[in-house]
């Protein structure tokens, strides 16, 4: 029966040529200067990530912008960590990992948008997601056999990002509960205007009181029972 060990020496001897070239062996099937071309390209699209998460963790605001931004926050971590992963897979196969800003978001497949509220940030961040995904489907469709350590880096980073667009999706949109259907945007997202029809009034006290509020009181003020005249 055939084994993996058959030809011990050959193995032995072919481990010893090139032993600089570490991990990289004659069975590697791939093309490594193209992994490494592909890996910084991953490399700078989780930077790029990362940067645009933190600036939204920073700049979430509000009631409901504080309930997010752990969540852009734990998103930024999660990214971190893939770039960390890549950097060792790219040094492993005898490559720099490019760090280099400047070219950073010519390499980046996903892009920097701040946003200006809280639902463009969270819009934003999934359609980056979006992105990543697709483009991290095709790199492990592209790395097959030929490299399935890449293959499975890559696979294990697509399964947090496919993750990640959940979590946003789950942010930006409300369910309905009965029939699981997209009934709209969340109007927390865009607190500014949950009320547009409200009419802001001073009372006596110098506090604010709305109409809505105005008409609460009203009703109040009806609801009570009227005093019986004395006999």
């Amino acid at each position: 029966m055939a084994t993996f060990t058959a030809d011990v020496e050959a193995i032995r001897s072919r481990a010893r040529q090139k032993i600089e070239d570490g991990a990289v062996t004659p069975g590697y099937k791939g093309d490594v200067n193209q992994a490494i071309d592909i890996l910084n390209e991953a490399l700078a699209t989780e930077i790029v990530c990362v940067l645009r998460y933190l600036h939204h963790y920073f700049m979430a605001t509000g009631v409901h912008g504080m309930s997010v931004r752990d969540e852009f926050k734990e998103h930024a971590d999660a990214e971190r960590e893939h770039a960390d992963r890549i950097a060792d897979r790219i040094q492993q196969l005898g490559g720099r990992p490019d760090f280099n800003p400047k070219s950073l978001l010519e390499r980046s497949a996903s892009q920097y948008v701040e946003g200006s509220n809280l639902a463009e940030m969270i819009k934003e961040d999934l359609v980056a997601e979006r992105i990543v995904i697709e483009v991290y489907s095709e790199m492990i469709r592209y790395f097959g056999t030929n490299d399935p350590t890449t293959r499975i880096m890559i696979e294990d980073i697509l399964k947090d990002e496919e993750e990640h667009a959940s979590d946003l999706s789950d942010l930006l949109f409300v369910i309905d509960p009965h029939t699981g259907e997209t009934e709209g945007q969340d109007p927390g997202t865009e607190p500014l205007r949950m009320h547009p029809g409200r009419e802001q009034r001073q009372s006596g006290n110098g506090e604010i009181a709305t109409a809505g509020d105005k008409t609460r009181k009203s009703a109040k003020v009806e609801s009570k029972p009227k005093k019986k005249p004395a006999a």
